[in-house]
């Protein structure tokens, strides 16, 4: 073949940074997208809060109404990318940002910490607003309790070894090994130990979940009558405790059925996990989406106006903008003019995307809202793009960290996307519908004799949903529910 050269005309997807900004946008979550619009607000002089009602806001003299703005494509029209071309072939790639506020201001104050010898700054507020941990609990215990210098290392190195729960991860020997002092034997160690256990929260610097409930119940008052039995069966029958054996743990114990079942209640008011009663995360709140509630017998859903930004055009500066004039002044001008016209739209799209997202929702698990999880429809991402005429990928980003308040409770909107389980008859059921009958017949089965896996699909397939054991299995451990066994109760 010789080389020759050929003229064709063809269609690609050319993403503009326009549309990339509004894709970005539809992404974020609420609190992210808060963050986007004030970090717009500080690089964009044109843009200004809307603190007005939607009932107040009118057109103002000299205000460039809205419909002079570039009308912008809605984010799912990607495959009409040559209109979004033609319609933004004026805005610049790179736009300008404005400086740091250090490059123009130089802090004059410097405060220091109250150590002179660190020569490190110290930021109170900050401090402050740190949640306290585990170890920073019980390290202000060990600063106000006396020990000698070498007890002091050694208890020092028993806290850092404490786990979230609480427990003592390594064995004590190890921690006096990492430790590297001769002098050091493990009688001394288990002294220290036996200190720390004292400390609060109860059961801490525990070595298993034995130990953890031991301390707990030396610790209870003498007022308590079952006191005693409990510590005699936490400390030389917690095997048969384990092993749920009633009638051997009342032979041995020398009681009766009634009082063994206070001795067990007693136990069980006793924490497992004392480590996690001390908070060492910070709190993360979640702020819906859009509410949906029901009115006159109608559901409906409404954007959460207190998280969703409200921009516009600051009029002092659009009014600069001279149409004729080619200054680099006033190109500037309408660059940032231009920036904010398409946040602003970007912005409507988005908020027009999710609630269409969400009213889509609404109508296709409406049996949810009004029964619950088990009245849980099947449903994908392609059967909502096609309601709404969107793509996937637009319906995926929807979604993503987005949430919706409901009367039964607050909602990610992935929650109502699940796969398909085949039912008896040859329908389809959805996985979470599965997922809530397993859980309502764990949660009415007897105690002493739980229900085992088999039991469960046997039950399911009563109900007519065809679910195999092992897929009873999966949803089990998915909703970290224990097995039979586990689950095994003398009460």
């Amino acid at each position: 073949m010789k080389p020759s050269i050929q003229l064709g005309l063809s269609q690609q997807l050319k993403m503009t940074p326009q549309l990339q900004q509004a894709i970005k946008l539809l992404q974020l979550s609420a609190l992210e997208l808060q963050v986007e619009v004030q970090q717009a607000l500080e690089a964009n002089f044109m843009l200004e809060v809307d603190e007005t009602q939607p009932d107040e806001r009118t057109v103002g003299e000299g205000e460039i109404p809205l419909s002079d703005e570039v009308a912008v494509p809605a984010v799912n029209d990607i495959n009409n990318e040559h209109e979004v071309q033609m319609a933004t072939e004026s805005m610049p790639d790179d736009l300008p940002v404005d400086a740091a506020w250090d490059d123009i201001y130089e802090p004059t104050i410097a405060y220091s910490s109250s150590n002179g010898a660190s020569g490190q700054d110290t930021d109170w507020l900050m401090r402050q607003s740190q949640d306290e941990t585990l170890h920073d609990h019980l390290a202000w215990q060990l600063a106000m309790a006396r020990f000698i210098p070498s007890d002091r290392l050694i208890a020092e190195a028993i806290i850092d070894d404490l786990n979230q729960d609480g427990y003592l991860s390594s064995c004590l020997q190890d921690v006096i090994t990492a430790l590297d002092m001769t002098e050091v034997d493990l009688a001394d160690a288990e002294m220290v130990l036996h200190r720390i256990q004292h400390f609060d929260p109860p059961g801490i610097a525990a070595r298993d979940l034995r130990e953890c409930l031991l301390i707990q119940a030396r610790l209870l008052p003498a007022s308590f009558d079952e006191r005693e039995h409990a510590i005699e069966l936490l400390q030389h029958h917690f095997d048969l405790l384990a092993a749920c054996d009633e009638v051997q743990l009342c032979r041995r114990l020398f009681v009766g059925q009634d009082e063994l079942r206070e001795i067990l209640s007693l136990i069980r008011s006793l924490n497992p996990r004392p480590g996690a009663s001390i908070a060492d995360d910070s709190t993360r709140y979640i702020e819906p989406d859009v509410y949906v509630s029901k009115h006159a017998g109608r559901w409906r859903v409404e954007l959460n106006a207190n998280i969703m930004p409200r921009l516009r055009i600051h009029q002092g500066y659009a009014n600069l903008v001279r149409r004729a004039d080619t200054s680099r002044d006033n190109a500037m001008l309408k660059q940032h003019l231009q920036e904010a016209r398409w946040l602003i739209k970007s912005l409507r799209s988005r908020n027009e995307t999710i609630l269409r997202v969400a009213n889509t929702i609404l109508e296709m698990q409406r049996d949810f809202f009004e029964l619950g999880d088990e009245a849980m429809k099947p449903l994908v991402l392609k059967t909502v793009a096609e309601a709404v005429d969107m793509h996937e990928s637009t319906i995926s980003r929807v979604t993503m960290q987005k949430y919706m308040h409901t009367p039964r409770g607050v909602y990610e909107f992935k929650h109502f996307f699940s796969s398909h389980v085949g039912t008896v008859g040859g329908g389809e059921v959805s996985a979470t519908a599965v997922r809530a009958s397993i859980k309502k017949l764990i949660q009415s089965e007897p105690v002493k004799k739980p229900l085992s896996d088999n039991k469960i699909a046997a039950l399911l397939a009563d109900q007519g949903f065809k679910v195999a054991r092992r897929t009873v299995a999966k949803y089990r451990e998915s909703m970290m529910i224990p097995p039979s066994n586990e689950r095994k109760r003398l009460l």
